[in-house]
């Protein structure tokens, strides 16, 4: 497959190893060729990745299962999914996570990536709704300005929120750009 025709979320063999695309961009800039921007993460070691190919580039796919799995638990060994059909339990270790707990409770569903039976990556809806742990006061009379602080989730996820949002609110959270987006 040519490298402009590819998307988030294929698995591609380069150099003998596989890789998840997790992002892609492609550039024309001004009067130079154009090429393909990719953002990879290796499936072994868990590192991520930006290379720039050619749109006409010939790339190997690799066949990737998506499991619909339900996010159970965690302990020192790892994060317990399982499998919502056949109710099999993996633990995935932190290099096939990422920071994808950080979005995750207890009991949510999220998709896993398989090779092989091989847990590869774990994708996440494009937004979560979690509650706000801690956070400071409300600061009285700061409506006119935009004012930001800090706000830690459930989930241990720390971002930025209105100064109007309060501890044990739910907020609607993007998981990629890490971000407020809305109440619940």
């Amino acid at each position: 497959m040519q490298a402009s025709n590819l998307r988030p979320g294929q698995g591609v063999r380069m150099d003998g190893k596989v890789y998840v695309i997790t992002g892609i961009e492609h550039r024309t800039p001004g009067n130079l060729r154009a090429f393909v921007q990719l953002k990879y993460r290796d499936v072994l070691k868990g590192l991520t990745n930006e290379k720039r190919f050619a749109p006409t580039a010939e790339m190997e796919l690799v066949e990737l299962d998506r499991r619909e799995m339900e996010y159970l638990y965690s302990d020192n060994t790892g994060a317990t999914f399982m499998d919502s059909e056949s109710y099999e339990q993996y633990v995935l270790n932190e290099g096939v996570l990422g920071d994808a707990l950080l979005f995750l409770k207890p009991n949510t569903k999220a998709i896993v990536l398989m090779q092989d039976g091989n847990p590869l990556m774990v994708e996440l809806p494009p937004t979560v709704e979690l509650t706000v742990k801690d956070c400071p006061p409300e600061v009285k009379g700061a409506t006119v300005t935009n004012q930001l602080k800090d706000a830690e989730m459930e989930t241990g996820l720390k971002i930025r929120v209105p100064g109007f949002i309060k501890v044990g609110e739910t907020l609607r959270i993007s998981t990629v750009t890490r971000e407020y987006q809305s109440r619940a």
